[in-house]
């Protein structure tokens, strides 16, 4: 699809605030050949700051693990949507696997979250759906995807100058270090594209999302998912930690 491709790092919480400043200059000095936003980095909370600073006067975007979904309140441990933004970022994942598996995240917080972000201007949510292992054998993999996109994303009215990314994680490949085939994903994304026209509309579609694949990506295995039709990019976990082999990855995906 001729949309513009894009690469996200999830640093989960690999790293102390020391080592996400000096990975954060790495890729700074590394990653110059980038347009605009193709790059994004998600550092820990107590790291987003000095991450900001670091990357100030480069291409690299910005973005959050988690958010609430309320603007304010006593809401000890959370942080809001419009907090995220003073601090720098633009983009939050919202409702990876690991929170849905570790901290019990349902799909209706996924959907207040969605709704949070969507009401801060210029914020770009990151929205993970995906099949667990059981689901996958039993072929339950579409309906499982389908039931998801409804349930985070029914009701969401899409403004003309906004973004949603729709991540596809399959749960059992995270952190496995074997990524699902490039054909099954891509087909897994048509799945998903084909649910999200049927929302919203194909032009819509068209214009304001973009579907990124994720799951133990690396250098090996990223020349797999490179020009199929229906990946718009890729979320990368253990490899963006390395800024070599995250930089061997972006510059696959994006053609540099």
């Amino acid at each position: 699809m001729s949309k513009n491709k894009i690469v996200i790092a999830n640093w989960k919480m690999k790293l102390t605030l020391a080592e996400s400043k000096k990975l954060a200059q790495d890729v700074k000095e590394k990653f110059t050949n980038f347009s605009e936003d193709e790059v994004v980095i998600c550092p820990n909370f107590l790291s987003i700051c000095e991450v900001n600073n670091i990357i100030q006067g480069s291409t690299i975007g910005l973005g959050a693990q988690d958010v609430f979904w309320e603007e304010l309140g006593a809401y000890s441990g959370e942080v809001s949507a419009s907090m995220l933004k003073e601090a720098g970022c633009k983009y939050v994942i919202i409702g990876h696997s690991e929170r849905r598996k570790f901290l019990m995240e349902n799909y209706e917080m996924i959907h207040k979250e969605l709704k949070a972000v969507l009401a801060v201007e210029n914020m770009v949510p990151i929205v993970c759906i995906g099949e667990n292992w059981d689901e996958r054998k039993t072929d339950r993999r579409d309906y499982v995807l389908f039931e998801q996109l409804q349930q985070a994303l029914t009701g969401i009215e899409v403004k003309d100058n906004q973004e949603i990314i729709v991540a596809y994680e399959p749960i059992w490949a995270i952190g496995s270090g074997t990524a699902i085939e490039p054909a099954e994903a891509d087909y897994a994304h048509k799945i998903i594209r084909l649910t999200l026209n049927d929302m919203f509309g194909e032009d819509v579609v068209e214009n304001n999302f973009k579907i990124i694949y994720g799951g133990s990506i690396n250098k090996d295995n990223v020349v797999g998912f490179n020009g199929l039709d229906n990946i718009d990019g890729l979320l990368v976990g253990v490899a963006s930690l390395n800024p070599d082999e995250f930089l061997h990855v972006a510059n696959k995906i994006l053609k540099k």
